[in-house]
């Protein structure tokens, strides 16, 4: 299965972060800027970064950005470029778009014309939301170190009905489920005849790079 491709508009702070993360996962990504500059930072980190006006059609058509599953658009402070920018993803028929906002009125205006999810900056951390792309079913990622992770993984379909024992995180991922959470209870050092119920979310440490092995793995979750 070919990976998910990824388009991220706006290279400040918060886009350039998505970017970085998505790249260093190993999924290809496009990073557009209408400023060179920042274009010029990131080239080396990512897969392609181009200097391009996301409020252009024809330039984001020749781009060819509805050949991409995910586009995000993280244009800072411009809210009106941000609105138009999602408005011409939309109506060139990108899959998924992603954008962010900088206040509850300008997310309601991003949900209305076609963003598929609207992400407050302030609440969402461009580590967090770049997991979340890769597999919807990881709820929270907290950064331990450079190396090591948590995150808070929404039970999918493959492990329901499976015990702990079965599924194998350890050994096939090098990860350790810390915890099980059902509903309002939190089931701390599982044991391994502990079945996954539809609606757990497991809590699991590992290293980063064991950690997106396993998000990929359940990507399809």
């Amino acid at each position: 299965m070919a990976k998910k491709q990824f388009a991220v508009i706006g290279m400040g702070r918060f886009g350039s972060s998505i970017a970085k993360e998505l790249t260093g996962m190993g999924y290809e990504v496009l990073a557009i800027d209408s400023d060179e500059d920042r274009i010029q930072e990131l080239s080396e980190a990512v897969t392609h970064a181009v200097v391009a006006d996301s409020t252009d059609e024809e330039a984001m058509r020749a781009l060819g950005i509805r050949n991409f599953d995910v586009a995000v658009v993280a244009i800072g402070t411009d809210i009106q470029a941000s609105i138009l920018s999602t408005l011409i993803l939309k109506d060139l028929g990108v899959a998924t778009i992603v954008a962010k906002a900088q206040t509850e009125l300008h997310g309601k205006v991003l949900s209305k014309i076609g963003a598929d999810q609207v992400i407050h900056p302030e609440r969402d951390m461009g580590l967090r939301v770049a997991h979340h792309l890769v597999s919807p079913n990881i709820l929270d990622y907290i950064e331990l170190s450079e190396d090591y992770s948590i995150v808070d993984l929404k039970a999918p379909a493959q492990m329901v009905g499976r015990s702990l024992k079965q599924l194998d995180v350890r050994a096939k991922y090098r990860c350790n489920v810390m915890a099980i959470k059902t509903g309002s209870n939190m089931n701390i050092a599982p044991y391994a005849d502990d079945i996954i119920r539809e609606g757990d979310t497991l809590v699991i440490v590992g290293k980063n790079s064991d950690l997106s092995q396993l998000e990929q793995a359940y990507s399809e979750g």
